[in-house]
């Protein structure tokens, strides 16, 4: 079983930016397109930006143009860089495989955009 660890986040100041890292275990992971959701406190689960295996990107109208999603395949780590972030990118985010979730979500990390 693929499990998913994410790490990365923190309290940053709004116009600030942060990386996240999604770091899953076995090899499986280099052929799945993977994803970055987030959720909000009282919120569902969204996700914000895919990447296929061959590392096509897209992202939700929200965060384009603000976040940036790569892969390492040799390191089956997904990550996500962050800026010009602002108070309601605050949540808990998470990566899995899209369009569905097949693997068994991670802890996720926290990020808190506040002064």
């Amino acid at each position: 079983q693929v499990q998913l660890v994410e790490s990365g986040g923190g309290l940053v100041q709004p116009g600030g930016s942060l990386r996240l890292s999604c770091a899953a275990s076995g090899s499986i992971f280099s052929i799945r397109a993977m994803g970055w959701y987030r959720q909000a406190p009282g919120k569902q689960r969204d996700l914000v930006a895919t990447i296929t295996s061959h590392s096509t990107v897209n992202y939700a109208d929200s965060v384009k143009g603000r976040f940036t999603i790569a892969r390492d395949n040799g390191k089956n780590t997904v990550y996500l860089q962050m800026s010009s972030l602002k108070p309601e990118d605050t949540a808990v985010y998470y990566c899995n495989t899209v369009p569905m979730a097949m693997f068994d979500w991670g802890k996720g990390t926290l990020v808190t955009v506040s002064s």
